[in-house]
């Protein structure tokens, strides 16, 4: 497993990391997620070796990243943020000079190399230099040098920042099949990125890890989870009979929508149906609410809401 014990950075004065422990485990996708400053790409570098940690410890596989560093770093696949390339170098040639790096030689090179442009289907770029490919290319190449490999553990720094939404789908359908025996940790701004991907969600910001939990455990924290929501024309009469109910706590009427939050006393949803139909509101939307990842993560982080 990857183990980070009270894990610390500082810069001068400024507190990047502030005793981060967590342990991940094979056949888990880790969203790492934080706002802008929140730590998260320093932490991605102290787990990998580019960066020393002020204090604390960080063991991948059991090999401590200070002081057995390459036994740790061959166990690990890692694209850093912005995924600097080599842009002189043809996708080919690039990949060749990082397997060479990784030890590998004659038909193993290339098998290995072959494996990972066909897996990231960059065949029809691979004579291409690096620097003439579009970002969504680019951000396959990192990926494809950080699977040459086939670590057992895959550190992605924002892998679809800056993709197109079809390139998003590759690039996590891709992440999704080599998850099934590898430990994957994924930072990530995108709060979607963790719905789509995740099976474990870790929130930090200011440095200090404030919940970790399933992406399903942390919509349940949400004051959205099992409210339900209403598109009616007469949004006001409906606010006021519907806020009676004893299965709701409150009402909030936001950009034309109803919302109904519930009490925890029986079933909301078929309460409200059943007002629905009693008085014959004709109602174009009604959905049973999972929960908001946006409103859990600006809760946790501190975020004000921002006014209706």
């Amino acid at each position: 497993m990857i183990r980070a014990q009270s894990l610390t950075r500082r810069y001068g004065p400024l507190l990047a990391v502030d005793n981060l422990s967590f342990e991940v485990e094979p056949g888990t996708i880790l969203g790492f997620l934080g706002p802008n400053g929140a730590g998260k790409s320093t932490t991605m570098k102290m787990l990998t070796g580019f960066l020393e940690p002020t204090s604390g410890s960080a063991q991948i596989f059991g090999h401590d990243i200070r002081n057995d560093g390459l036994a740790a770093r061959r166990r690990l696949g890692y694209l850093p943020e912005g995924a600097p390339l080599y842009g002189e170098l043809s996708v080919e040639r690039f990949l060749s000079f990082v397997a060479e790096a990784r030890g590998f030689r004659g038909d193993e090179l290339r098998r290995r190399r072959h494996a990972a442009i066909d897996r990231l289907n960059l065949g029809e770029v691979a004579g291409q230099t690096i620097e003439t490919l579009s970002k969504g290319f680019k951000r396959r190449v990192g990926i494809a040098q950080a699977i040459l490999h086939d670590p057992p553990a895959l550190i992605l720094d924002e892998p679809t920042d800056g993709l197109d939404p079809n390139q998003k789908h590759e690039v996590r359908r891709l992440i999704s099949e080599m998850s099934s025996d590898k430990i994957m940790i994924i930072s990530t701004h995108i709060l979607e990125e963790v719905d789509a991907l995740c099976t474990r969600a870790m929130i930090i910001a200011r440095g200090r890890l404030l919940a970790d939990d399933s992406p399903e455990g942390l919509l349940k924290r949400s004051r959205y989870h099992n409210a339900v929501t209403l598109v009616l024309d007469d949004l006001q009469v409906a606010a006021s009979r519907l806020g009676e109910l004893s299965e709701a706590a409150e009402v909030e009427v936001r950009r034309g929508r109803l919302t109904i939050f519930p009490s925890g006393r029986g079933d909301l949803f078929e309460a409200v149906t059943r007002v629905v139909r009693e008085s014959g509101w004709q109602v174009s939307q009604i959905q049973l609410e999972s929960g908001r990842l946006d409103e859990v993560f600006r809760t946790v982080t501190g975020a004000p809401e921002r006014a209706a």
